[in-house]
């Protein structure tokens, strides 16, 4: 009984086995799976892999027992052993069953290509490699080469920047040559914020480091829109510069008194004041030039009501050898009147050689002052340009100049009430620039006609180099005599500039304008009433100028 049942499961499981290859080699099993496949039929396909009966069959004979294998394959070991969870064989039988699973492969990466360089001479290599050279130059060619960046930038902050690169470029930064000029603008805060108190100690020390250390041979100080400190800035500036010859304050606030009298303490050779546009206490200005204004020869100021007792104290005679002084307002200024005492200004300053009075109207103050005029005798530049009207007449003009005979340059755009003949009586033989163009005045279409022009240009024809009649209502008639005069004197040819614009002037005046003058460099003919569009412009250059023929043609 036992055999037997034996032999009949014995031969079910055969006929399972035959069932299952033919299955396979027939072909009806249904296609491979996806290769997605979840998660959980992994795990349990292995489950049933671990648990499957091994490939033999044990049977009981009568007196012993049979192995019978359970594979066909003569390859197949008749020996059973247990193969080892995660080998590297069952993955790859696992692979070629299913072939649903492929073994990734490795990532390799590619190896960078090395470009073939050129050959590269050993010389060039070496300088492309060594980045100091500059610490192998000679300090004296460093300190010309920075003074040439210095005369077109400025020393600050060039110098404190390059002064940081090598203790070489420091010591050529720190030469007191590069150091004669300095201009210091408000570069540690915006405009319109307050400083910190840090800042403020940062500011009072690098000042006073840079007076210590490098401003030994300083000459020209210039500060620029400092609102703040302008106080100390002065007094440790004069303290520790004593060869200070020019200061400068342009949009700087609270200037007192105490900053003029560390000046006239310590800087006994300063000649040039320029405090044009900045705030500061007449009173402290006043004390500084009754007690040192005899060294004083270049001043600048800005008009303002409150100055009145300034012009007092310069009329007074407290700088005798002042040779420039120059006064102006804001273009949108409303305070433009400047009494002033001619005669008394004469006497006090008499060796004024350039006065300019610009966007102001000056007038005469006779009140207390002597009858007799001395002049400017050594007067060279007379500027009362102005955008408004002006008071200035012939009478005025003669009192200004009646001894000026080396006036150059006389400046009176906006002056409408100055005639020819105002213009001819000056005693000024050798004027060379003229500028009597009307810019920017209400009366330029009220006024009538002139005439009288060919008077001037007769007069100064031979010694001209600058002429500016521009917006001039003179006639046709009267502007073809003066420009004859200035053709016939082409054997001086000194013109270089010439400035028509609006006016009168006829074609053929310009063809021989044109024609004679050689040196002409500057023409302009915009807005000339009498000419075709295309000769309306402004020419600069001798071979600009030349090409006007043909358009004229």
């Amino acid at each position: 009984m036992d055999a037997s049942a034996a032999e009949a499961s014995a031969q079910s499981e055969r006929q399972e086995d035959s069932a299952m290859s033919s299955q396979r080699t027939d072909g009806s099993k249904p296609k491979k799976a996806s290769l997605k496949r979840s998660k959980q039929t992994k795990e349990k396909k292995q489950k049933r892999a671990r648990l499957s009966k091994p490939a033999y069959t044990v049977h009981q004979g009568e007196d012993m027992l049979f192995v019978i294998s359970r594979s066909t394959s003569q390859y197949v070991g008749s020996v059973w052993t247990r193969k080892k969870k995660g080998s590297k064989k069952k993955k790859i039988a696992k692979g070629k069953l299913k072939g649903n699973k492929t073994r990734p492969k490795k990532m390799i990466r590619a190896k960078p290509v090395v470009e073939n360089k050129p050959d590269v001479p050993k010389q060039i290599a070496t300088a492309d490699s060594d980045h100091s050279w500059g610490q192998h130059l000679p300090e004296e060619v460093l300190i010309n080469i920075f003074q040439l960046v210095v005369l077109q930038d400025g020393a600050v902050p060039f110098l404190c920047r390059v002064g940081r690169v090598c203790r070489l470029w420091n010591a050529a930064a720190s030469s007191p040559v590069l150091w004669r000029r300095v201009t210091v603008g408000h570069c540690w805060i915006a405009p319109g914020k307050s400083q910190l108190p840090n800042t403020e100690r940062k500011v009072k020390q690098t000042v006073e480091w840079l007076a210590q250390n490098r401003f030994h041979q300083l000459r020209d100080f210039s500060l620029c829109h400092w609102t703040s400190h302008v106080d100390f800035t002065l007094q440790v500036v004069s303290k520790f510069c004593p060869q200070l010859r020019s200061l400068k304050l342009s949009y700087c606030k609270g200037l007192t008194s105490e900053a003029f009298q560390s000046l006239g303490q310590h800087s006994r050779q300063l000649q040039s004041l320029d405090l044009q546009y900045s705030e500061f206490k007449t009173e402290g200005l006043v004390e500084y030039l009754e007690t040192h204004g005899s060294q004083i020869k270049q001043m600048l100021l800005t008009h303002e009501l409150k100055n009145n007792k300034l012009w007092t104290t310069i009329s007074k005679g407290c700088c005798p050898d002042l040779e420039l002084l120059e006064v102006s307002t804001k273009l949108d200024s409303k305070d433009c009147d400047l009494p002033i005492c001619i005669p008394a200004l004469q006497t006090a300053c008499p060796k004024l050689k350039t006065f300019r009075m610009l966007n102001v109207r000056p007038m005469n103050k006779t009140r207390g002052a002597t009858s007799s005029l001395s002049g400017f005798p050594l007067l060279e530049e007379l500027s009362m340009a102005t955008t408004s009207y002006s008071y200035v007449t012939d009478k005025f003009l003669w009192d200004m100049l009646s001894s000026s005979t080396h006036l150059r340059v006389l400046d009176l755009r906006g002056c409408a009430r100055i005639t020819p003949h105002g213009l001819a009586v000056l005693p000024c033989p050798e004027l060379e620039c003229l500028f009597w163009g009307q810019y920017f005045s209400r009366h330029i279409g009220s006024s009538l006609p002139k005439k009288g022009l060919h008077m001037v240009t007769q007069k100064w024809s031979k010694t001209l180099r600058e002429l500016d009649v521009a917006n001039q209502l003179f006639t046709e008639e009267d502007l073809d005599l003066a420009m004859s005069y200035l053709a016939q004197a082409a054997d001086a040819d000194t013109l270089r500039s010439l400035n028509l614009s609006g006016t009168s002037i006829t074609q053929p005046t310009i063809r021989s304008i044109v024609g004679e003058m050689t040196s002409l460099d500057y023409l302009n003919l915009s807005s000339c009433r009498n000419l075709p569009r295309g000769a309306k412009r402004i020419y600069r250059g001798q071979e600009d100028i030349r090409q006007l023929l043909d358009i004229l043609e």
